[in-house]
């Protein structure tokens, strides 16, 4: 694991770099993401009333090379809070840094803090990289994702 990477939480100062991460994760999943869109995320993460957050992995010289966006979700059915993980992204050319493991340990560390009872997230079944990580640090589930367009 890499030295020198620090993981923080994002900051205003951060859009121009966190833009470049987070077009690059819109890329990966081939997902089209607007400017518009973009702005109405980095208007989340930086209004504290928000329920989604995020961190970032800096580099020794002030890079960001990684990011992760999480928010608190409700399990009725244990009757705690999770963390939910919506996007975790490094940029290719850091991977193999140690940038994900200590986001995901940043996680980690920050729900054990908050009292959340898990971390969870979902993966595309052929992002085999990330799955080989995912393998080493969290049990995999039975559950099936689905999606429900509304209109």
């Amino acid at each position: 694991m890499s030295t020198g990477i620090q993981i923080r939480p994002v900051r205003a100062g951060d859009f121009a770099q966190w833009r470049v991460l987070y077009r690059g994760y819109a890329d990966f999943y081939e997902v089209d993401q607007t400017e518009e869109m973009a702005a109405t995320v980095w208007s989340w993460l930086n209004d504290p009333g928000h329920e989604v957050s995020g961190l970032v992995a800096e580099a020794a010289d002030g890079r960001l090379v990684g990011l992760a966006h999480y928010r608190p979700f409700a399990r009725p059915l244990s009757a705690t809070t999770g963390c939910y993980l919506d996007d975790l992204f490094v940029a290719p050319e850091s991977r193999g840094s140690g940038a994900a493991d200590l986001l995901l340990t940043a996680l980690r560390d920050l729900a054990a803090e908050h009292g959340w009872s898990v971390v969870r997230w979902i993966t595309a079944d052929d992002n085999h990289r990330a799955r080989s990580k995912y393998d080493r640090v969290a049990t995999r589930t039975m559950w099936i994702t689905y999606d429900m367009p509304t209109s």
